[in-house]
């Protein structure tokens, strides 16, 4: 037990980035999580908004509590407070520790605008955040308290996603599309600010730290300014195209439906 929750540091090497040991835990993480997802979404998809908030209330609590004892335990391990500041909530993953419980106890517009901002980025971070996270699975063991709570963390973002879509309880509305951009780009700016005061790489701003946004950085040759601003374009676009091709199912289906009905 000491081993795993990294007391006195790990004795045993990490096995490394896309190893069969990496790969192997990230997937079966990743299936279990879609396994339920599927199975709790279709099962509530004709429930009262009331059930099918359970399951995120759930998520919500799930998710925080992990976090907040994973930040206990860091600072315990490293006998003083100051894991707190590299564990702050300003990862594109790490939102959701704000969104899913935004999405489980607000209600009217904050409420769907939290439940779509979940429904865009869980599957995202889930991805990247386990198959993706180079910089965790290079640095810790495999089976280690910091790979498998992030492992699961990321997961439940992920089963959120899933789950709001196949049980059809994100609104998606285009009309609270802004207010989407509008979480994204507050959370961007508190984040370069911490990397800039910590100094840190929150949202992967200031490089690509081991993951795939290794690839934009060396494109654009590490640029201060280029670099930050072309990821939070993706972020923008990745939200717009996720608005667009929902509405464009969605008018596809009415229009199957009304053929069908004719």
């Amino acid at each position: 037990m000491k081993e795993f929750f990294g007391f006195g540091g790990y004795a045993r090497p990490a096995e490394g980035f896309l190893s069969w040991q990496h790969l192997l835990f990230v997937g079966l993480l990743l299936t279990t999580m879609t396994v339920l997802a599927i199975w709790l979404g279709k099962r509530n998809r004709c429930a009262t908004p009331e059930q099918k908030n359970k399951v995120m209330v759930a998520a919500a609590l799930l998710i925080d509590g992990l976090e907040l004892f994973k930040i206990i335990l860091l600072c315990f391990r490293a006998e003083s407070a100051e894991p707190i500041l590299y564990n702050l909530p300003l990862f594109l993953c790490s939102i959701q520790l704000i969104a899913i419980p935004l999405a489980a106890f607000s209600k009217g517009q904050t409420k769907e605008a939290a439940l779509d901002f979940v429904c865009i980025f869980g599957i995202l971070g889930a991805v990247f955040g386990t198959i993706g996270a180079g910089q965790n699975y290079n640095a810790y063991p495999v089976l280690s308290f910091d790979n498998v709570v992030s492992g699961v963390t990321h997961c439940i973002s992920g089963f959120a996603s899933l789950y709001l879509m196949f049980a059809k309880a994100a609104g998606m509305k285009r009309e609270n599309m802004h207010i989407t951009y509008c979480i994204l780009l507050a959370f961007c700016v508190a984040a370069y600010i911490a990397n800039v005061l910590i100094p840190y790489n929150y949202m992967f701003l200031m490089a690509g730290d081991g993951t795939p946004y290794d690839i934009l950085y060396n494109l654009v040759g590490g640029n201060r300014v280029l670099y930050p601003t072309l990821v939070v374009a993706l972020f923008l676009i990745y939200i717009s195209l996720f608005y667009y091709f929902v509405g464009l199912s969605r008018s596809k289906s009415k229009a199957k439906d009304t053929v069908t009905m004719q």
